[in-house]
């Protein structure tokens, strides 16, 4: 247990080793993606190229200003769509709840793309848009999804697929209405990919994660008591609505910065919680743990990506929607609903 001033922090060896694992994955995976390319680049001069004391001024440009910031930006997006999931799953107590399930995810991307088809914005514009769509989508949700003064989670489900189908409707509509050019850029964004990555994309999401995790990390205990139940929260002392609405801002802030930087991505947020709890094998929101998972993930499959043995780039969002889409299929089985029942919280 640790102590810092009113703070304590429950500490497992369990829960240190996980983390430290799936980081150094992560770590290790942008160490080999960074040496994929059309310009070869050795394993062991990936180091010295990052810190530019590499020997050769060509090694140093291609991996600070095209691999660096592509790997920096999965390892940002994938850290908060991975906490984004733990706090909705929480929140929800369901698994299902997770940014792009419940239609935040395509309510950012529609305030991408008004930036993108209607104003031919940049990356900081689009960037804005996103969190605006995110901020206005979860607030639909959340207004619709109230029942008896407080949310349920089948509830804050069931509204938010809905409220995402229209929002990818309306993507739809503005794909149609935008310039061939604006569209097909749209379109690509749409797809989900890392691909030409720079400071711009990269550099807000990293912000966010460092500024925002922490939040959510001292609000982790109170998210934890609040999934016995609101009634049971409060009579603990958790003023259960306020911490709430701040756990929902800052998941809707690191989905929609996630979004803003590679782009709608399947999968990570839905996943990366469920699985971290399965190797942690602990009930409490696994916030670090999934920042952790999110980010290997989402490494990984860009990886996997540039690594595949065809002659057309694949976006990292849709292996991850294909992968996402058997994971999914494998947590509705009724089978596993019957046998952990605690899978679905």
């Amino acid at each position: 247990m640790l102590r810092l001033g009113r703070v304590t922090l429950l500490v497992r060896p369990r829960t240190i080793i996980v983390t430290a694992v799936l980081a150094v994955v992560a770590l290790a995976a942008g160490a080999i993606a960074m040496t994929v390319g059309s310009l070869p680049v050795p394993l062991h001069a990936v180091p010295g190229a990052v810190f530019g004391i590499a020997d050769d001024p060509t090694t140093i440009l291609a991996v600070q200003g095209v691999r660096l910031p592509r790997v920096l930006a999965a390892i940002g997006a994938g850290a908060a769509l991975g906490v984004s999931g733990s706090i909705f799953q929480s929140l929800a107590r369901n698994a299902l709840g997770s940014p792009d399930v419940i239609g935040f995810t395509t309510g950012a991307a529609t305030g991408a793309l008004v930036q993108i088809v209607l104003f031919g914005a940049q990356p900081t514009q689009v960037a804005l848009g996103t969190i605006a769509g995110g901020v206005v989508t979860a607030g639909i949700v959340m207004l619709l999804a109230r029942r008896g003064g407080g949310i349920a989670g089948r509830q804050l489900i069931l509204v938010g697929i809905g409220v995402g189908a229209i929002a990818a409707a309306v993507n739809g509509l503005l794909l149609v209405r935008g310039t061939i050019d604006a569209s097909s850029q749209a379109n690509l964004w749409l797809s989900g990919s890392l691909d030409a990555r720079q400071w711009s994309h990269t550099l807000p999401v990293l912000a966010g994660v460092a500024v925002v995790i922490p939040v959510v990390l001292v609000l982790s205990r109170r998210a934890s008591l609040m999934e016995l139940g609101d009634d049971i929260a409060e009579q603990l002392g958790v003023r259960v609505e306020r911490t709430r609405l701040v756990l929902v801002g800052c998941a809707v802030v690191l989905a929609a910065l996630a979004t803003a930087a590679v782009g709608p991505i399947a999968f990570v947020a839905l996943a990366a919680p469920q699985l971290v709890r399965r190797l942690m094998r602990t009930d409490a929101p696994p916030v670090i743990g999934a920042a952790a998972m999110g980010a290997a993930l989402l490494v990984i499959a860009d990886l996997v990506t540039q690594l595949l043995p065809v002659t057309f780039a694949v976006p990292v969002g849709r292996m991850t929607g294909v992968v996402g889409g058997l994971y999914l299929l494998w947590l509705l089985l009724p089978s596993r609903g019957a046998a952990e029942g605690k899978g679905w919280r």
